[in-house]
């Protein structure tokens, strides 16, 4: 099932991913596609303050950490970069399989990268540019 929403603002992006948070159950991967600057550390933001797990002026780009965890009451998100992520080797360093526990939901970014990601369990997010702050996100659930 796809859904798709354009956004019209960061702050209206963050919304959205706090209302999207509702429809995330763990556990879970979600995959977020976009251009550098498409916004998806922006939709995690969101997300992490729907899951009560951090405020959005404290969700940060991972992509020099690689990973961020941040801590709910219900669920642990994992903000997963793999921009600078070229192989399998280097993709089975960083022990995501560990990561997937029953509490868990790892929000990757640039996960297409990787095939093997990939799956029927796991939600796909594409953001797109549109406009200067218009976004269009869809929302793929397999």
């Amino acid at each position: 099932m796809t859904s798709q929403t354009i956004t019209h603002s960061a702050e209206e992006t963050v919304a959205f991913g706090r209302s999207l948070a509702a429809d995330l159950t763990p556990p879970l991967i979600v995959l977020l596609r976009g251009d550098l600057g498409a916004g998806k550390t922006t939709l995690v933001k969101g997300i992490a303050e729907g899951f009560e797990a951090a405020r959005a002026e404290d969700v940060t780009s991972p992509t020099f950490t690689l990973i961020h965890e941040y801590r709910g009451p219900r669920t642990t998100l994992y903000h997963i970069d793999l921009y600078r992520i070229d192989t399998e080797r280097e993709l089975e360093t960083l022990g995501l399989d560990d990561l997937l526990a029953p509490n868990c939901i790892l929000l990757i970014e640039w996960g297409e990268k990787f095939p093997r990601l990939r799956s029927d369990q796991n939600v796909e997010i594409t953001l797109e540019r549109v406009g200067e702050t218009e976004r269009r996100i869809q929302v793929t659930n397999r």
